[in-house]
């Protein structure tokens, strides 16, 4: 199981720039909630609602279409130039109709005072998206040490020009307020390509057109799921101030803002999904030969239960402490956290299942399951929000999440078997779940007694995955 260790050191040199370094930005959280009132931190939120559908049309599914071909090609080279001409050319077409058309955009948006506000993001997303094909090539070379360099200098300058545009010059220019956010992201957004300067200038952009349609065919599906999946993702962010609007611009605003504010304390279990992602995603497809692969693969998900089960345990357990990362104002959405992060945990499954149909070159099956799952939650949300508004969001978002995971499950060992240990993957979500409700249903006047009492159940699930499974055999290896 030599592999496995592989794959979580390399998870853990892509943790130090996407966990720690995203942990670093979502320090920010509590600033940003501090400075701006629910209203505008929901503007916040919406912005970047719309940039997370942007980016998966601007990336067109080029890193892993990337990974997929470059294993077998003759000329890798080529293929990196291809994937990253292709992402040229849809980004160049962008920022040119964006540039066009700022003003309609930002007036159907609602915003039309602030067109600046969209063509900032249209060279952010932009930026990003070109870096990102660079990057997946630094992960093709196991260059872990400089993707990590790169992604924490992008979050470093986050936070300093946060700091410095919030204390500094919000005071003397109240006006401009949340843009000081938005101006921070781009110049972050702009440090990326200039650390790989090197990498752009060994660049030389073809257009083979059989490899074009090649990769274009690969990727569509998983483009289109995508753009289901962020769908599931954010569509209720947006579909939010949609619903509520009857209810007036600021109170809809404000109801995304304490939802989004309350969501960033369920995406701890994201950005170790985020981790885990970047370094398995390379690994899986190396793994594909091997006459272990099915073993490796069923080891991997069990632990991933595992380190995910902790999480959800560990937040929703001191969540009176983790509560503090946002301003007063927002906690009244705090309900709403345990449900998204068992969500996110149906989510993290889902992710890691869906390698078979990568590697049986049946993406379209994962497209499938996103639409799917996007109609459902457009459906949910639409028939919760107006009644349970954003804690109908959270059920919408675990009841499509949950879904999604049983379909690819199913569809999975139909078409790709990889034989799961079902029983012990159930065990810990449900303990997990379970001593989560048990610590709601005994409550302490004592808060010693009550923290105690709450870390013994920790303890209680370190013990339970000790005894079933053992983790430290995983070290002798």
């Amino acid at each position: 199981m030599s592999v496995i260790k592989k794959l979580a050191g390399q998870t853990a040199i892509y943790g130090l720039s996407s966990i720690v370094g995203r942990l670093l930005n979502y320090l920010l959280v509590p600033l940003h909630t501090y400075f701006f009132t629910t209203s505008e931190y929901g503007v916040i939120s919406e912005f970047y609602a719309y940039v997370a559908f942007l980016v998966v049309f601007l990336m067109f599914g080029m890193e892993t279409t990337f990974f997929r071909f470059v294993n077998g090609a003759k000329d890798k080279e080529k293929t990196f130039n291809q994937a990253f001409s292709i992402v040229l050319s849809i980004n160049v077409v962008f920022l040119g109709t964006v540039l066009l058309f700022a003003q309609p955009i930002a007036s159907w948006m609602m915003y039309p005072e602030h067109a600046n506000y969209v063509i900032w993001f249209a060279f952010i997303l932009a930026f990003d998206a070109l870096s990102a094909v660079l990057l997946a090539k630094l992960r093709f070379q196991n260059k872990a040490k400089k993707f990590a360099l790169i992604q924490l200098s992008s979050i470093g300058v986050t936070i300093i020009l946060n700091l410095f545009f919030l204390f500094v010059l919000l005071p003397i220019y109240p006006e401009f307020g949340i843009g000081f956010i938005f101006i921070a992201n781009l110049f972050a957004s702009l440090i990326k390509p200039l650390f790989l300067w090197k990498e752009i200038k060994a660049i030389r952009l073809v257009w083979d057109k059989f490899l074009v349609r090649t990769m274009v065919i690969f990727a569509l599906p998983m483009v289109i799921a995508g753009f289901a999946g962020i769908v599931n993702e954010t569509i209720d962010r947006i579909l939010l101030k949609r619903l509520l609007i009857d209810k007036g611009v600021e109170y809809a605003q404000s109801q995304v803002g304490i939802y989004s504010a309350n969501y960033k304390l369920s995406i701890i279990i994201t950005l170790f999904i985020q981790a885990f992602r970047y370094a398995a995603e390379p690994f899986f497809f190396a793994q594909e030969h091997n006459k272990d692969k099915a073993k490796i693969y069923s080891t991997v998900m069990t632990y991933f239960v595992i380190v995910v089960s902790l999480i959800f345990l560990g937040v929703t357990l001191y969540l009176d402490i983790f509560k503090w990362f946002i301003n007063e104002r927002y906690w009244e959405g705090l309900k709403v956290v345990p449900i998204l992060l068992m969500a996110n945990i149906f989510l993290g499954i889902y992710y890691n299942q869906s390698i078979w149909y990568k590697l049986a070159n049946k993406t379209k099956f994962g497209a499938y399951i996103a639409i799917g799952g996007a109609i459902i939650t457009l459906s949910l949300n639409i028939l919760f929000i107006p009644h349970f508004g954003y804690v109908g969001s959270a059920w919408a978002t675990l009841i499509v999440y949950f879904l999604m995971m049983l379909a690819s499950h199913f569809l999975g060992q139909k078409y790709y078997p990889i034989k799961y240990n079902l029983r012990k993957v159930l065990t810990f979500i449900i303990v997990a779940w379970l001593l989560y409700l048990l610590s709601r249903l005994v409550q302490f006047d004592n808060g010693i007694l009550q923290y105690g009492f709450r870390t013994i159940l920790l303890f209680v699930f370190v013990g339970v995955v000790f005894f079933i499974e053992n983790p430290l055999k995983l070290l002798q290896k």
